[in-house]
This record gives C-alpha cells, sequence and structure tokens, in this order.
C-alpha cells in the first residue's frame, strides 16, 4: 500500500453551485472538495465509512489551512493529490494539492491535522497495527518528496519594515 509517489484518489468538477458572485469557486467549496479529497485517503487506507459503522472509530479534524494558488470556475476538473506528512499513535498530518485535471497548475492546497477518536467515548484512542504500520510505510515513502513550500504555514501580514 505504500506509495512514493503522492496518493492519486479523487478527482471532481467545480459544479454551477460551487461559483460564488465573483465568478469562481466559493471558499467553502474548495473545504467540502478537499473533505472528499480526504474521504479518498480514510477509504485507501480502510479507515472510511465502512470502518466507522464497524468500528465506532474515526478520525476528526483539529486543525485545517487552505491556501489558494488560482481560480477555478464552473465545470473545470479538478484531480488531487495527497501526502502523508507525518503519523504517530493517535494523529495524521495530511495535506493535499488540488490540480486543474487538464491545464495541470496548482488551484489550492489544504493541510489537515486528523486526530483518531473512538467515537464511545468522544476521546484519542491509537490507530490499529495493521493501520499505523501501512500509514507509517506511506509516511516513510512521502518524506523522500519535496516538503510542500505551504505546508506548515501560518497566516499573518508581514509587518512594514521601519
Amino acid at each position: 500500500m505504500t506509495n512514493a509517489a503522492p496518493l492519486e484518489l479523487h478527482r471532481d468538477t467545480v459544479r454551477p453551485e460551487w461559483i460564488d458572485y465573483n465568478g469562481h469557486m466559493n471558499v467553502a467549496y474548495y473545504l467540502l472538495a478537499f473533505d472528499h479529497a480526504t474521504d479518498a485517503v480514510f477509504d485507501h487506507f480502510g479507515i472510511g465509512k465502512s470502518y466507522v459503522e464497524a468500528e465506532s472509530r474515526s478520525l476528526f479534524v483539529v486543525e485545517a489551512h487552505l491556501t489558494y494558488a488560482r481560480e477555478v470556475t464552473a465545470g473545470d476538473p479538478l484531480r488531487f493529490a495527497s501526502r502523508v506528512l507525518a503519523v504517530d499513535d493517535k494523529r495524521l498530518h495530511l495535506f493535499h494539492e488540488m490540480f486543474h485535471a487538464e491545464d495541470g497548475f496548482l488551484a489550492a492546497t489544504a493541510e489537515f491535522m486528523l486526530v483518531h477518536v473512538d467515537l464511545a467515548d468522544r476521546r484519542s484512542a491509537p490507530f490499529p497495527a495493521a493501520v499505523r504500520a501501512a500509514l507509517d510505510a506511506t509516511a516513510a515513502a512521502h518524506a523522500a518528496l519535496p516538503r510542500p513550500p505551504q505546508a506548515g504555514r501560518a497566516v499573518g501580514a508581514r509587518r512594514p519594515s521601519a
């Protein structure tokens, strides 16, 4: 299940209802599209909806950061490249890139910190050993890739120099 290249598990199309009054995809729908890409990663590792239903465990986003590089508009095809940046007993650090599927340009990125949660008591819980091993192997493979420049960025205005 390891992959030295980013995981390409999700594609989508910008829907007309995702367009705002500026004529491009609204910020809320970027997050929705990245959430769908996250679901595809979960399914890939066997921790998607069927896992939640069978094991009463899930992953919750505890932090998210989106960056925008270029506009996309209604009808644009999208492809997502996903990386496992890090994993520990209970956390998954996931990074996605959204590309225009035909023109190839980077449209946006999303970085998520997720916590594995036992739904019975709504508290963090360790990943099952097999899931942790698969995530570790993928994180190790993805560590060989150049780190995305958007990963780990903070929001802030630059102070004017004196």
